[in-house]
């Protein structure tokens, strides 16, 4: 067959199509091999890709299977087969272990299981070359499509991502992504910022400094915006002595340069009279350390940090912090690749609201009596 490039059906759907037809028609029957991914693509004359999402349709209408190693076979028709429980979804996480995304992985379990999809799960250890490596292992499998948590701190689309938006195979990033013209779901970091400064600034704190993200983080920036822009808009100038950045990344690196920078801090006998910080971890470690030097929270000094894990409910004081929906997300991402396989329209970058959360860390309960900035 040869695939009518002019043709406004998807070229994917062309080759379901065909092949569905000539199973209807007897010409392929069941065991047959339909063919290798690359015969596929020489004969229909398309990506592999496009090869790949088709075999994944036919699959999910019960039409053919695979056997690893052996190839895809026309299985044999069955008039009760329920297509919608061979629908599967691949999440590549940079890490099981990390706070945040844990919280937005328990979503995506609960609206794929809702939806009656299989959800195969994989951890990138925070390794950009393992993290596409999976992208590829997932098509390989023949996934209906994949949901990204990336490694990468440039927050730009990785090859296999550039590939999956070319090739128009349904697919979501849930970290931020820089480039609005890939699929992206997540929230307003700007946003984000500009709530936890305001806090502060509300309850009568002048002096604020923020902990920042190592140098180049796009999100540590953004944050940093907000906080800037909130400080501007309730009268208070900008001091570049009070904007901090982490020398190394990673996230425990975070935990211990929060403290690091709390005992710094102590030492210096400069102290704000608060702190926003980049993430919760570092807010705790921060928290940690000027404590353990004899020092209270909030009343010595104020800290707001920005995630809502659930390790910041259970510091030595609850963590003020703000909150991304990360049920939302997950709910969004998993409602995103359904729509997508169904070819239905979608919003391709959905940007969601973050929220503050108050706990003991920011003094609002103790500050309650103070006049309220204007």
């Amino acid at each position: 067959m040869t695939i009518d490039q002019l043709n406004p059906t998807p070229l994917y759907k062309q080759i379901v199509d065909d092949i569905s037809q000539k199973i209807l028609d007897g010409i392929l029957k069941p065991g047959d091999n339909v063919g290798s991914h690359q015969e596929l693509a020489n004969k229909y004359n398309v990506s592999l890709i496009t090869i790949k999402r088709a075999l994944t349709e036919l699959k999910s209408r019960g039409l053919l299977y695979s056997r690893v190693g052996k190839g895809t076979y026309v299985s044999a028709q069955r008039s009760d087969v329920n297509f919608s429980q061979n629908k599967i979804i691949g999440l590549v996480l940079k890490n099981l272990n990390n706070p945040f995304f844990s919280k937005i992985l328990e979503s995506i379990d609960k609206k794929a299981s809702e939806s009656n999809i299989n959800l195969l799960l994989s951890s990138t250890a925070d390794n950009i070359a393992q993290e596409d490596k999976m992208i590829e292992h997932f098509l390989d499998l023949g996934v209906s499509g994949i949901i990204v948590a990336s490694t990468s701190h440039l927050y730009h689309p990785s090859a296999a991502i550039k590939r999956m938006h070319t090739n128009n195979f349904p697919y979501v990033v849930i970290s931020y992504l820089q480039d609005k013209e890939y699929n992206h779901i997540g929230s307003d970091h700007e946003k984000g910022g500009y709530l936890a400064t305001e806090h502060l600034v509300k309850l009568g704190y002048k002096k604020i400094a923020y902990l920042c993200s190592e140098l180049g983080n796009i999100l540590g920036n953004l944050r940093l915006k907000g906080y800037q822009r909130a400080l501007e808009d309730y009268g208070i100038g900008f001091d570049e002595n009070l904007i901090y950045r982490l020398s190394r990344q990673g996230e425990w690196s975070y935990l211990d340069y929060g403290y690091e920078l709390g005992q710094s801090m102590v030492a210096s006998s400069n102290l704000p009279e608060a702190v926003f910080a980049y993430n919760d971890l570092i807010a705790i470690g921060f928290e940690k350390a000027v404590m353990k030097a004899g020092l209270q929270v909030p009343d010595d000094i104020a800290i707001v940090g920005f995630d809502n894990i659930k390790r910041g409910t259970v510091a030595a004081v609850p963590i003020t912090t703000i909150s991304q929906p990360t049920d939302e997300i997950g709910k969004r991402a998993v409602e995103f690749i359904i729509a997508k396989i169904q070819d239905l329209p979608v919003i391709n970058r959905i940007i969601l609201e973050p929220a503050l959360v108050i706990r003991d860390s920011c003094g609002a309960r103790k500050h309650v009596k103070k006049q309220t900035v204007q």
